[in-house]
């Protein structure tokens, strides 16, 4: 991501303490993971966040410099949403040399520089190996129309890039396609490496969320060995990968219906050298042919993934159960997420009575990660924001609960293993992943 701003909302940083900054900066500079594109952020509750590149770091690293200072103290991934750019990027910066050169070819041509055009330069852009991403808030003015392919060059060039694309709001059909349009170059395809995983994709089809680095990191850190995983809305590969390369599981079957999304997919799995355990199920998950096979099912779909439940409860072992992990976007005020959670899935038998064993009864059941977001790092949430969470995680596993014992006839107990905030997308939308312990009592 380019100094500026960033079209992806910022940059991955590690939060710790002063006294360890020096010790972490050391590190960082010699793993070749420090962002030098921006300054060190002090947060408001005293700690203190320094830039990382989210691409190269790996979960090892973060267990390293854990282990590098006393237990108990801060040592956490979090995401700065403005990064301030360091001094020597700031010295000549790729934004002062666009505007430099685009100034120049207005000169050049006999047009005049307008406060209008000056408004309408792109502020952020995203890198992709030779390819940037521009945001779709520039080059909207009708001047630079005259200019043709000539200034798609002029800009690549101030950027350091071969190809360009530009970016526009994303299409509201069922693939939530990227609306981006190849400006320069031949092809929309980029490749890059996230956690030691190589992906590829076509920037003009798909996306590859940044955002998500702490739970793919989590799920890189998951121990799946021997394990089945069913991930219903696999994409190119953002959790499915994670899964084989890192957790170690036996297989995993992937169920994408987006056919530009399968085919980066396919091109992932052979990149990384497992598509001899991944079976991709192209089409729509409701119709796969799946019954009693997974140990883990991954459902990370947002803002909701509750069209996927059912499917997820028939995917499951039905001799042992196993875990699900369960995405959704929560809202933590006037119990909206809540009420919507509480709306039945689908018409429960009346014999089944109240949800039984849902977990352990204890109020402390459900474990809240809160370090994820600049905002709060280092900080708790508010109790009535963990509350509403609480809330979502114990409605949701009662009806997981209802499906399974509807869908097998016999019953069975849901357990709240972990509540894991992955980010914030406004003051009280939040991303979180319900880890859902489900078994069959009998």
């Amino acid at each position: 991501m380019e100094a500026g701003a960033s079209s992806s909302g910022g940059t991955a940083a590690l939060v710790t303490e002063a006294q360890f900054i020096q010790l972490f900066r050391k590190h960082l500079t010699r793993e070749g993971i420090l962002n030098s594109l921006y300054r060190v952020q002090k947060l408001p509750d005293g700690t203190t966040a320094l830039p990382i590149l989210g691409q190269s770091f790996t979960a090892q690293h973060l267990q390293q410099l854990k282990e590098s200072i006393p237990h108990g103290k801060a040592c956490a991934l979090t995401w700065i949403h403005n990064p301030i750019p360091s001094k020597a990027v700031m010295v000549r910066s790729p934004i002062q040399k666009l505007h430099s050169e685009l100034q120049h070819l207005m000169s050049i041509h006999g047009a005049a520089w307008s406060e209008e055009l000056e408004k309408d330069l792109p502020r952020s852009w995203q890198r992709h190996g030779d390819l940037v991403l521009l945001s779709e808030d520039c080059f909207r003015a009708k001047q630079w129309r005259e200019f043709g392919q000539g200034l798609w060059q002029v800009v690549a060039d101030a950027l350091g890039a071969r190809r360009l694309a530009k970016r526009g709001r994303v299409q509201p059909d069922l693939f939530r396609s990227p609306a981006v349009t190849l400006l320069l170059g031949e092809d929309g395809w980029v490749e890059q490496v996230d956690n030691g995983i190589r992906y590829t994709f076509d920037v003009t089809q798909c996306m590859l969320s940044p955002g998500n680095i702490t739970e793919k990191l989590r799920i890189a850190s998951m121990l799946c060995t021997g394990e089945v995983v069913v991930d219903l809305y696999a994409g190119i590969g953002y959790f499915t990968l994670p899964y084989l390369v890192h957790a170690g599981a036996a297989f995993v079957h992937a169920c994408e219906w987006n056919p530009h999304a399968v085919e980066a997919l396919r091109r992932n799995l052979r990149l990384n050298a497992v598509e001899d355990r991944c079976h991709v199920h192209q089409g729509d998950n409701r119709k796969v042919e799946l019954r009693g096979v997974a140990d883990r099912v991954n459902l990370g779909l947002i803002p909701m993934s509750e069209e996927g439940w059912p499917i997820a409860c028939r995917v499951l072992r039905k001799d042992v159960g196993g875990v699900l992990h369960i995405h959704q976007n929560v809202e933590a005020f006037s119990g909206k997420a809540l009420e919507l959670s509480q709306q039945p899935e689908q018409k429960q038998s009346p014999e089944q009575g109240p949800a039984q064993a849902i977990s352990n009864g204890r109020d402390d059941r459900v474990t809240l990660k809160d370090h994820n977001v600049l905002q709060n790092a280092g900080q708790s949430f508010t109790a009535s924001a963990k509350q509403e969470w609480k809330g979502w995680a114990e409605v949701t596993a009662t009806r997981i609960q209802y499906l399974l014992q509807d869908l097998d006839r016999k019953p069975w107990k849901t357990q709240i293993l972990h509540l894991e905030h992955v980010k914030s997308y406004a003051p009280h939308v939040d991303h979180l992943v319900l880890d859902l312990d489900c078994r069959p009592l009998e």
